[in-house]
């Protein structure tokens, strides 16, 4: 009985040491006051559903334009894939930054420069309003980053069905 306490508690301990280990290494983002990573899930739709980005000259557009959104405030977009209807991305957020006021910024932003860049879609939208007021975010840990980035990759063969 005590083998088996002192074996747990040895696991317990060694599981500890790579914990405190793994914050020692580059994989977390250092600030002056404050060490840490927050990376997220995100989903969000065009509006009415429309499939707007089914030409790939669109979907290339739009995956452009959020990626430029991303990079000018700061945003890290790990994968990013534009479905004809709805965009899936992981992205690494500085830890001052919200998920929503980073979704705020990409729908945003995004939405502004694809306007700019692609008139004619005011045709399909007069307001300015490319994307629906919904959206998803869930935050994503170490144990779960590859299974969410394989996801985010695989969504053309995962909505082919």
């Amino acid at each position: 009985m005590r083998r088996a306490n002192r074996a747990a508690a040895r696991r317990k301990m060694e599981q500890q040491i790579k914990l405190s280990e793994s914050y020692i290494t580059e994989e977390y983002e250092r600030r002056a006051h404050s060490v840490g990573i927050s990376i997220w899930h995100f989903e969000w739709c065009s509006k009415y559903r429309y499939k707007m980005f089914g030409k790939e000259e669109y979907c290339n557009l739009v995956g452009a334009c959020i990626r430029k959104a991303a990079s000018e405030h700061g945003i890290k977009i790990v994968v990013l894939a534009v479905q004809p209807e709805h965009v899936h991305c992981e992205v690494e957020l500085t830890l001052a930054m919200s998920p929503s006021w980073a979704l705020q910024i990409l729908k945003g932003r995004a939405s502004y420069l694809f306007f700019r860049f692609h008139e004619r879609a005011r045709l399909r939208y007069p307001k300015g309003h490319l994307w629906s007021p919904g959206k998803f975010a869930a935050s994503v840990g170490f144990v779960q980053r590859d299974v969410i980035t394989e996801y985010v990759r695989n969504q053309k063969e995962h909505h082919v069905r």
